[in-house]
């Protein structure tokens, strides 16, 4: 046998040899799929869709269920970071939604969508009109929501600005019904108001799939008596004859006694939704939903004045403001069409109206000299025919297929927003017809329109990294404007504004842990229509519109570091709002009464950090620990127009509505699929609402206080089909006023029972 041959053999001997020892010696090789991050899935298919390069924070329904004690859909979304609800009592018609560069004022420049759904409502940028519409979406309907935040994607407008909030909901796969009861009680003491005000909640739902057929219906009912939301003033006098004033200031220092009650809210609210969807193809279905919602709310006063030993109202203007009737019938109808092809192209189109059927606030013009009774005649509001209509059509294009490196997506959009609201005088405000005695004491009324042309492109250009460009072209016109103040009519100019808004995003994906994002994006705001036209009294409030505004220009960027695994997560993002043109509401106290004029601010610079994160399994199997904490620098950069009657300028100040610090933290444990015991913690820290930061003084009327309060929930899986919960928001008694008094501790249990 040749050397080689006998080599090669020798070789594969001692080969097989190796091979035959392996299989009895070497232990066996295991495949696993890495574990998944943390971070809860997006609730929106928009988010992936159509490549939102947003930093996004996101809250599922089942964590929902486990941790939070919802009364109404806002209370979903109060621990997320940044984030801060106005919600002064349960059922409150106006739950305001802050973000971590605007305030509580700034409702356009927030986005809120039920499922691409518009329902900020952008007639208005207030604490009042300004909400959205919540009441179009029943907590109980939820399967999540997604916080975006900043103006970093083309396919949202400029009121983008301040976030995006996505809440979608649910559609059944077989036959469901749901019933749910809820209680809640809390206590208040403030001045010489003390008492229990309750809430009482019932909602339910039924929805089943039939073939390619589905449907869902949501009743929602809510009672609710609420604790004052204003405390009546009289400066610094004391009606002549009376006793019990107490001297108070107001939150600039100046006198502001004392002498009542105001506020004090008995709302029944019912809701109801029907949505419909059809599976046309395998591809494209076919969505239509209906929403109605009722409101009748009644604020009444308590005096803490007498005279000779008898209740009076001295005479004093506000117990009359305080006190209204309201009634609204809402009606919304959305149509859609959604493909998922899961290839290269895709598409959806949306068509949404909303209609104000009713809405009219009914209001005594004064009190009488003496005792607790008021005028006869008096005022009756109408915001009827106000609405608005929005369309969409968006699409997907992926040149490259389903997974390569381009998505590129576009879109066109149109709006209207109406304003038609009469103040009527009244013979008899509470029994004259709606239009009273058809003189009208005030009008304001118009129109804006805008249309949107957008573009974006997420290209994947190497491995892990992911650049995100774009850009919107936007076209806005306000005309039919025109306002009546007494004897004085107006028709207002028209305006229009022509816009292109670029958009930039480059993230990595270091590893599959670690990942940054750099994003840039230029905004801008239209003001809306009340904002322009609006010339309306709500409740002890006057709003003075400004037909001549200019739109407002966010140049906006954000840094973001993120690091997640199976377990944990966190989140650390610089950011930076410059915007120019800001359009501010600033409240003055003239001749007895609160005043809102609009004014553009030549340029407000909010810059800051937030850090946010998450730990499961903290120190103990089921202990889930998370918060966040928020902090921003405001500043006032350039205003020359301004100056206070004082003769304080602005510049230099902070900004309106804008908390230096805001923070959360939540900890929930959950020994067993069956219980979730959770505790919550929100912060907020000093803030101003004058251009000149003169308003000093805290916890009185109109002030805006730091608060920390602490909430607990307990949830408890009983069977299958039934659950239960039980909280205390606000445990210690905080009391805290954000111009309005604030709930003190207030107990909440629950029922709910599914079929």
């Amino acid at each position: 046998m040749s050397p080689p041959r006998a080599a090669a053999l020798a070789a594969f001997a001692g080969i097989a040899a190796f091979s035959a020892s392996a299989q009895q010696t070497l232990p066996g090789v295991t495949v696993t799929a890495p574990a998944p991050l943390l971070q809860t899935p997006p609730a929106s298919a928009d988010v992936e869709k159509f490549s939102l390069p947003q930093t996004r924070e996101s809250i599922d329904q089942k964590k929902i269920a486990d941790t939070v004690n919802i009364v109404d859909t806002p209370d979903g979304i109060k621990y997320l970071p940044s984030i801060f609800v106005r919600k002064r009592n349960n059922v409150d018609t106006q739950p305001t939604v802050a973000t971590r560069t605007w305030g509580i004022n700034s409702s356009a420049r927030t986005l809120v969508y039920v499922d691409d759904v518009p329902i900020a409502a952008l007639i208005s940028n207030n604490n009042t009109t300004g909400a959205p519409r919540w009441g179009m979406v029943a907590p109980e309907e939820i399967k999540g929501i997604d916080m975006l935040y900043g103006p970093f994607s083309a396919a949202y407008p400029g009121n983008s600005m301040g976030g995006v909030l996505l809440i979608s909901t649910r559609m059944p796969e077989r036959l469901e019904v749901t019933a749910k009861q809820t209680a809640a009680f809390q206590s208040f003491d403030m001045y010489k108001t003390s008492g229990t005000y309750s809430t009482s909640t019932t909602a339910v739902t039924a929805g089943d799939k039939i073939g390619r057929v589905s449907f869902f219906l949501s009743a929602n009912r809510e009672e609710s008596f609420s604790q004052p939301l204003q405390f009546v003033t009289n400066g610094s006098a004391t009606p002549a004859g009376t006793t019990g004033t107490i001297p108070q200031l107001n939150k600039q220092g100046q006198a502001a006694n004392v002498v009542g009650a105001g506020g004090l809210l008995h709302t029944i609210m019912t809701n109801l939704k029907l949505k419909t969807a059809v599976d046309v193809t395998d591809w494209l279905c076919a969505a239509y939903s209906i929403g109605y919602w009722n409101n009748d709310t009644q604020s009444t006063v308590q005096t803490y004045l007498t005279a000779n030993g008898n209740p009076t109202f001295g005479g004093v203007a506000g117990f009359a403001s305080n006190t209204n009737k309201l009634a609204e019938q809402h009606l919304m109808n959305t149509l859609s069409l959604k493909t998922d092809t899961g290839g290269d192209w895709d598409g959806e189109a949306i068509y949404t109206r909303y209609d104000y059927l009713q809405s009219t606030q009914r209001s005594p013009a004064a009190v009488l000299a003496t005792g607790t009774n008021f005028t006869t005649n008096g005022l009756i509001a109408s915001m009827a025919g106000t609405g608005w209509s929005t369309q969409d059509l968006k699409g997907m294009w992926r040149p490259t297929g389903l997974k390569g490196d381009h998505e590129v997506s576009f879109g066109l959009h149109r709006d209207q927003y109406t304003l038609n609201n009469p103040t009527f005088t009244a013979l008899n405000w509470l029994n004259s017809p709606d239009s009273g005695t058809g003189l009208t004491a005030t009008f304001g009324a118009g129109k804006t329109e805008t249309w949107g042309l957008w573009l974006q492109d997420a290209w994947k250009f190497a491995p892990g990294f992911k650049l995100t460009l774009g850009g919107r072209a936007e076209t806005w016109r306000a005309y039919d404007g025109y306002n009546l103040a007494g004897a004085t009519s107006t028709v207002q100019p028209g305006l229009q504004s022509t816009n292109v808004s670029p958009k930039a995003s480059l993230s990595w994906q270091a590893d599959p842990a670690w990942s940054t994002k750099l994003s840039f994006g230029q905004a801008y705001r239209y003001p809306t229509v009340s904002e322009l036209y609006q010339i309306v009294a709500t409740g002890p409030i006057f709003a003075v519109p400004n037909p001549n505004l200019l739109p407002e220009s966010a140049l906006s960027f954000e840094w973001t570091v993120e690091r997640q695994d199976k377990n944990s997560r966190i989140r650390i993002s610089l950011f930076e709002d410059d915007t120019s043109n800001a359009l501010i509401q600033q409240t003055n106290f003239i001749n007895g009464n609160f005043v809102n004029t609009w004014q553009n601010v030549g340029l407000v610079r909010n810059r800051g950090i937030e850090i946010a994160g998450e730990l499961r399994d903290a120190f103990i199997p089921g202990l889930t620990l998370g918060g966040s904490v928020t902090y921003v620098d405001s500043e006032i950069v350039s205003n020359p127009g301004f100056v206070s009657a004082t003769g304080t300028v602005s510049t230099g100040k902070r900004a309106p509505y804008v908390p230096d610090w805001r923070a959360t933290a939540q900890a929930t444990y959950r020994p067993n699929e069956n219980f979730a015991f959770t505790t919550s913690a929100r912060y907020q820290g000093t803030m101003y609402s004058t251009l000149d930061n003169s308003d000093i003084v805290p916890n009185v009327q109109g002030a805006f206080d730091r608060f920390f309060v602490v909430d607990i929930h307990a949830h408890y899986q009983i069977t299958d089909a039934l659950s239960a919960d039980i909280g205390i928001d606000n445990v210690g008694d905080h009391k805290y006023i954000e111009f309005h008094p604030f709930p003190g501790r207030t107990f909440l249990a629950s029922l709910k029972a599914k079929f």
